[in-house]
């Protein structure tokens, strides 16, 4: 078991290099100048090289990326072009705000989609069955940011029950989550998210409990006399590992926000962080808050296959 925890995580450190190397490509593969932000129109040759030394950009590109590797290891991640701030305070503020939606969020679509794909699949070809395969296919079919938008509509210009956009009235500093005139904010915005991780879960949970289901040994637990409460068990179980591959990668998801929810209701989140260093060609904050939350991925990944192991010891044998 420890041989295969090493092993994963040396197989980590390589696709983190790769995405480190991929992270601050992105200062050569984005279209346009990222210094055109912060130069004047009429800024001389001289200034243009003041400005590009300041930033290190007159280095060849295998020496900036090895400062660049360097300053990341630290903690330094550079200062965001656009508001001059340390972009690690950038990122850091952001996911703290996206990571409030999680709260709420993962526990939402975990525990609904888990348990909409367990009834489904015990009871294969029912109406229960049919009635979850048909909403889980309408969640993961609907467009976030379409929901998001009918959402504001109906319950912020409509009804006005629930706010539109912004976090707090008093803004994030201000954010209080005991107090409903702020938690009202995050009403929207998290069923938004969850919607598609609730849609395939239920869906996975459901194929894996009926294919499992399905199998010789749930045959041979019956002919025992087992009662098919333990049969259940037994199945879930045997299910759990397909499904928390899954559940790993939409936790990945959640917690790196989606750009276009985040947008859609002014979340200061890291979707919407990534949304304002694109839209201003903020290439600091592009490459800090991508690589932080392609990290998060590959560390959630690591996760998920070390309690795979645990859940079954047969995973740690391949």
């Amino acid at each position: 078991m420890i041989r295969y925890i090493l092993r994963r995580i040396l197989y980590a450190i390589p696709i983190a290099i790769g995405v480190s190397v991929v992270c601050f490509s992105l200062v050569y593969i984005a279209p346009g100048d990222p210094l055109e932000t912060v130069m004047p129109p009429d800024a001389t040759a001289e200034t243009i090289a003041i400005v590009k030394h300041a930033y290190g950009f007159d280095k060849p590109i295998p020496v900036q990326y090895v400062i660049w590797l360097g300053r990341v290891l630290t903690g330094d991640f550079g200062v965001s072009i656009s508001t001059r701030r340390p972009v690690i305070l950038e990122v850091s503020n952001a996911l703290a705000n996206t990571a409030l939606l999680c709260v709420f969020a993962v526990p939402l679509s975990f525990f609904l989609g888990y348990g909409m794909g367990v009834v489904a699949g015990c009871f294969p070809g029912r109406w229960i069955d049919r009635v979850v395969t048909g909403a889980a296919v309408v969640g993961v079919s609907v467009p976030n940011y379409w929901l998001g938008i009918v959402l504001v509509i109906v319950f912020a210009v409509e009804y006005m029950v629930l706010p539109a956009t912004g976090m707090g009235p008093n803004g994030s500093a201000g954010f209080n989550i005991l107090q409903w005139s702020n938690a009202k904010f995050l009403v929207l915005p998290v069923i938004t998210l969850a919607m598609i991780p609730i849609g395939i879960l239920a869906r996975t949970t459901r194929a894996a409990v009926a294919e499992v289901r399905n199998q010789d040994f749930v045959q041979t637990l019956r002919a025992k006399g087992l009662s098919e409460w333990a049969v259940t068990r037994h199945v879930l179980k045997n299910a759990m590992p397909q499904v928390m591959a899954v559940m790993g990668l939409q936790f990945g998801y959640l917690l790196g926000g989606s750009i276009l929810v985040e947008t859609v209701f002014t979340w200061p989140g890291s979707g919407f962080l990534l949304s304002n260093a694109i839209i201003n060609r903020d290439v600091p904050v592009l490459q800090g808050t991508i690589l932080v939350l392609s990290l998060i991925f590959v560390v959630t990944n690591l996760v998920v296959d070390l309690l795979q192991s645990l859940i079954d010891p047969r995973i740690s044998r391949t």
